[in-house]
């Protein structure tokens, strides 16, 4: 039976969504099934039992940057988001499928905000059935003890560790989520309540951190934020760890070149001021605040998780007492377009150096580690507002 989580709203396995979209008899009947599984086929639910079949009607397919528009999120554009089709008998139930793996590494931030208001959307006609595959089983290690006992010869040396058994579940995110923006609850107090339902299930360590953003940012995805752009940067490192080739999508548009006419990019009509880095040399725009990426000065190792190092000491000084700029991806870095692993970052109209890249990270004068780090000395640039 599927968990009742509040009032037309449950959470469950590939079990129930096939009495969901199967039985209409079945208490409670959904109008609504949200799945948040690998695949958005119906297929995968399908294989799960030998000879049945579900017939469903798509309504529509969303893809990343569909419409010509540049994607703002951390998606190579033409990736598939979600699928919403009617299904069951005689496609009485609304089904969204988005496509999400259980790993620490998945993107689960831009898939969130749709899939609470699909929830949303779903609570106002009848009752919603959030379900991903199953649980999959982890141990978690927490706490260990040494004890030592002295024998005639030799010490004799005994550790124990004590471990505890959880499920991690797609679906369980999206319900912690769901609870966190619609009662206002923060992460702490969304996973009690998740607790109380089902005292196994739990998201998985990744997605608790991608959750923590979510209540730092107030309940929503918002990319032009620093907290954000982080998550993007590091998503970034993690592919570039991997092997994978880096497009061009992760680049963000050089702020030195004017927006074509009726692009996303024309300026607003009402008037902004921005500030702006210059290259000292030839004045060229290399950067503007937008780009900059935010760090904690002295605390390295909490700036990004991946490919940690530690800082040599701890510092008390401010960011803006650093003597580097540390910025997105821009496409004017040729050198990191051409997929080098560190090098010089150098003013695409004069040649002036400007700072250095690396994609294992680099050091700031503040004791920050920031990785990858695109970075720009404050002494290479003027600032100027436009």
């Amino acid at each position: 039976m599927p968990h009742l989580v509040r009032e037309r709203l449950y959470f469950g396995d590939i079990k129930d969504a096939i009495a969901a979209l199967t039985d209409s008899s079945s208490t409670p009947t959904f109008t609504h099934v949200l799945s948040v599984v690998s695949s958005a086929s119906i297929s995968f639910i399908t294989d799960c039992r030998p000879g049945l079949a579900i017939p469903t009607e798509e309504v529509r397919r969303v893809f990343a940057g569909e419409g010509g528009a540049p994607p703002t999120a951390a998606v190579p554009p033409g990736t598939l988001m979600r699928v919403v089709e009617r299904a069951g008998d005689e496609l009485r139930v609304t089904r969204m499928a988005v496509p999400l793996r259980d790993t620490e590494e998945e993107n689960l931030l831009d898939h969130l905000e749709p899939c609470l208001d699909f929830v949303d959307e779903g609570r106002k006609v009848g009752n919603v059935l959030v379900h991903c595959f199953a649980g999959v089983s982890r141990r978690k290690l927490i706490s260990t003890s040494l004890y030592t006992f002295n024998t005639a010869s030799y010490p004799f040396y005994l550790y124990i560790c004590i471990h505890t058994d959880f499920q991690t579940y797609c679906s369980a995110s999206i319900i912690v989520a769901y609870l966190m923006r619609s009662e206002q609850k923060s992460l702490e107090e969304a996973l009690e309540s998740l607790k109380e339902i089902s005292e196994l299930a739990c998201p998985n360590d990744g997605f608790l951190d991608q959750l923590k953003l979510f209540e730092e940012m107030g309940f929503k995805v918002d990319t032009s934020s620093p907290l954000y752009k982080r998550f993007r940067l590091k998503l970034l490192g993690q592919s570039y760890k991997f092997g994978e080739k880096i497009g061009s999508y992760m680049f963000q548009d050089d702020p030195g070149l004017s927006p074509l006419p009726g692009s996303c990019q024309d300026p607003p009509k009402i008037e902004q001021h921005k500030t702006a880095y210059r290259c000292r040399k030839c004045r060229r725009i290399v950067a503007v605040e937008d780009n900059v990426i935010s760090h904690v000065p002295g605390e390295g190792e909490s700036c990004f998780d991946w490919n940690r190092r530690k800082s040599g000491g701890s510092y008390s000084n401010k960011e803006q007492d650093c003597s580097s700029l540390f910025i997105e991806p821009l496409k004017w870095m040729a050198p990191v377009e051409e997929g080098a692993l560190e090098g010089k970052l150098s003013c695409i109209h004069c040649g002036a150096r400007l700072g250095y890249f690396n994609w294992s990270g680099i050091q700031c004068n503040c004791g920050s580690w920031i990785t990858p780090a695109f970075q720009i000395g404050k002494s290479k640039v003027d600032i100027s507002t436009i």
